[in-house]
């Protein structure tokens, strides 16, 4: 039997029992596949973050995410969960630290001030689709319960990823937003056709601090519904930088803040970071804060 310290961390929030809950385990390494993905089913998080050594000079730790049915290349609320954990354990000062991930090696800075941190995620390359066309809004129109005339016409519905893709659906009214009620099977047999598992429906507010209200469903990896999503949040401002949307085409950056999980009572918020080369996204950034909510001791054959 070995002995493994885990974490239950709330991401995108400075108050326990809201944001988006992640397990943790600081010091993975000797935990085989099949144990991890256990734990991780154990946890029942959205997501759990395993933190091996690093075996390379090109990074500082290795970071793997399991949801509680299968392995997934990157996770940003566990991202920000597992840094956190990180340089709480190591009492660090401001730094950056580089980690591996199936998504490949990317930079997280954490910042400390008022003896708490921060944590900065610098995601991957951003990618962003076409318009998925007529025939797949009006089916994730019917798959979410609203009307075809419900998702904005203005904008396309196209999959954005950094590194974990989403189908990004826009809709007109925060009040429709937090009454969905999805068709769960529906989606998911969209995401086989598509070869997309997340969906991020999203509001615009623009003239207000939090320009973006969301919620994510992840139905064919195992999660109904996500409180806040880093992973799609990311990509989500990605898609706007990509398709010019709410932004000055001639600056070259582009900021907002999202809040996500009303509907759920979980809450939680993120600042979002884009910087653009010739009209599109070249590096997405997300920022969250993050809490413990309680660790504990685990003994594993």
């Amino acid at each position: 039997m070995k002995k493994y310290r885990i974490y239950q961390v709330d991401s995108f929030t400075r108050n326990c029992f809201h944001g988006n809950p992640a397990g943790v385990v600081p010091e993975a390494d000797g935990l085989s596949d099949e144990q991890m993905q256990r734990i991780a089913r154990e946890l029942n998080n959205s997501e759990t973050a395993f933190i091996f050594k690093s075996d390379s000079p090109d990074y500082d730790v290795e970071v793997r995410f399991f949801t509680p049915t299968t392995e997934v290349p990157i996770c940003g609320h566990a991202t920000v969960a597992a840094h956190y954990v990180y340089a709480l354990e190591n009492s660090f000062d401001s730094r950056r630290v580089v980690q591996k991930t199936k998504a490949g090696i990317l930079p997280v800075d954490i910042i400390k001030k008022d003896d708490d941190y921060s944590i900065i995620m610098t995601q991957g390359t951003p990618d962003v689709s076409a318009d998925l066309g007529a025939d797949v809004r009006r089916r994730i129109a019917d798959a979410l319960g609203i009307s075809n005339d419900d998702v904005c016409k203005e904008y396309p519905v196209a999959i954005s990823s950094t590194g974990h893709s989403k189908v990004m659906v826009p809709i007109y009214s925060n009040e429709l937003l937090h009454d969905l009620k999805p068709d769960l099977q529906k989606l998911s047999d969209i995401s086989a056709d598509i070869g997309c598992n997340g969906y991020y429906v999203f509001t615009l507010n623009p003239g207000e601090d939090v320009l973006v209200h969301g919620r994510m469903f992840a139905p064919a990896i195992g999660i109904a519904e996500d409180p806040v999503t880093g992973n799609a949040n990311g990509p989500l401002g990605a898609y706007l930088a990509h398709y010019n949307i709410l932004q000055d085409p001639k600056e070259d950056h582009f900021d907002f803040n999202i809040m996500q999980g009303e509907a759920i009572k979980r809450d939680g918020t993120m600042h979002v970071h884009v910087e653009k080369e010739s009209g599109k996204p070249v590096l997405v950034q997300i920022t969250g804060d993050a809490v413990v909510a309680f660790s504990a001791e685990i003994s594993v054959e």
